[in-house]
């Protein structure tokens, strides 16, 4: 008998986009079980706090697919890896740019733990030019996000706006 494949998504996913959504779901057609997993740890300044990201993580994929899990997570991701008795990370990629800096944190995860393997999966086409990062930028002015996001991910982003989060960057 074959043992069951986890692969570890791991992210700060705020906000989670359709790109991620996309790359979960078919990442489900080679491994039993996908952990999502939302890191607490990030030297980012997150928008939503993680208890808000694991939450929208959680509706937007929904119990639609039993071999889907949300769940926050922090320290060392390799550390996290294990616990969870799996030796996959999952990395999406979009373009060139992603890979650099992917490829070094394989690396430096390979160094840390020699039993973990990073898969890299191309996002679809459609999502190439889609970030959180510009997502949130072209939300904190007002911009049309529709099909970007789950709905309960573009709502949740309309009402922080709304709220007087602050914009970061105004690059959209």
């Amino acid at each position: 008998m074959r043992q069951e494949r986890t692969a570890i998504y791991p992210g700060t996913f705020d906000p989670l986009t359709n790109g991620h959504v996309s790359l979960i779901r078919r990442s489900r057609e080679l491994f039993d079980r996908v952990v999502v997993a939302v890191a607490a740890d990030t030297p980012k300044d997150p928008l939503f706090t993680l208890e808000e990201r694991v939450r929208l993580a959680r509706e937007a994929i929904g119990g639609s697919d039993p071999g889907i899990v949300v769940e926050p997570f922090d320290g060392l991701l390799v550390d996290y890896v294990a616990r969870r008795g799996s030796c996959i990370l999952l990395r999406g990629l979009r373009a060139v740019s992603d890979f650099e800096y992917e490829f070094q944190l394989a690396l430096m995860n390979r160094r840390l733990r020699r039993d973990i393997q990073t898969v890299f999966l191309m996002t679809d086409y459609q999502w190439l030019y889609i970030s959180s990062t510009i997502v949130k930028a072209a939300a904190s002015l007002g911009g049309n996000i529709h099909g970007l996001v789950p709905g309960c991910v573009e709502r949740a982003l309309r009402e922080k706006y709304a709220q007087g989060a602050p914009s970061g960057k105004r690059h959209a």
